[in-house]
């Protein structure tokens, strides 16, 4: 786990959202699916539609060796399935536009930047910055942690107290907008408030719960924040 004393921080007052990207900007689930499913097709492995809701905002890696269970493949040969999925993703993601945005995410980062607070991607993918830039939705964020910038991702910490540090925000002034209990743990063990997108079953943990980001309204969002922020 990363932590960082107070005095790496501003003494300004600052507030930060930071967003999930997979299943809050932009749904690519289906492709994941896909790109694994074929992957587990061709290496004789069982896998399914429950199976991949189990790899929700997880990373690469622990979502093949949940793929894999009890099964132990060298480095070498974990790395080429790795590869191998990753191709198939980044097939399917050549069809991503701006009109794959999720309804209600353009609407929020726009509110949220007219009120002055500071938006910040944390996603667990080492495409995000592809995916941002095929959405063209990369300017509204200052900056993107992502699958390369932590050793331990989701449901570490790591990866929202990296974005939190890189904007100069506590942890506490900030709040996350996820939709996988992975993340939801991760951003609570940062300190950090979380809304929850899609159903309960998941997003139990969150301190606020939409279904949609189209049913996040920013009012209560912010006011999620501490009154100190």
């Amino acid at each position: 786990m990363i932590v960082f004393s107070d005095d790496k921080y501003s003494k300004r007052s600052h507030r930060a959202v930071i967003f999930d990207l997979d299943g809050v900007l932009t749904d690519t689930a289906e492709f994941h699916y896909q790109a694994w499913r074929r992957l587990a097709e061709e290496e004789g492995l069982s896998f399914g539609r429950s199976d991949n809701e189990q790899l929700r905002g997880v990373s690469r890696r622990a979502s093949l060796e949940l793929i894999l269970g009890k099964q132990s493949l060298p480095e070498e040969r974990m790395q080429e399935l790795m590869d191998r999925k990753n191709g198939y993703y980044r097939e399917q993601l050549k069809s991503i536009t701006a009109k794959d945005v999720l309804p209600g995410a353009l609407s929020l980062l726009n509110c949220l930047k007219e009120r002055g607070v500071r938006l910040a991607l944390a996603s667990a993918s080492k495409n995000a910055r592809d995916v941002l830039s095929r959405l063209k939705i990369a300017h509204y964020f200052e900056v993107v942690a992502d699958g390369y910038s932590v050793e331990k991702t989701k449901p570490a910490p790591d990866l929202f107290i990296y974005a939190a540090r890189k904007l100069s925000v506590k942890p506490a002034c900030c709040i996350v907008v996820e939709d996988a209990e992975a993340g939801i743990e991760a951003a609570k063990a940062a300190g950090m408030a979380v809304v929850g997108i899609g159903p309960l079953s998941r997003t139990a943990g969150a301190d606020l719960s939409c279904l949609s980001m189209a049913d996040l309204n920013i009012e209560p969002l912010l006011s999620l924040f501490p009154g100190d922020c």
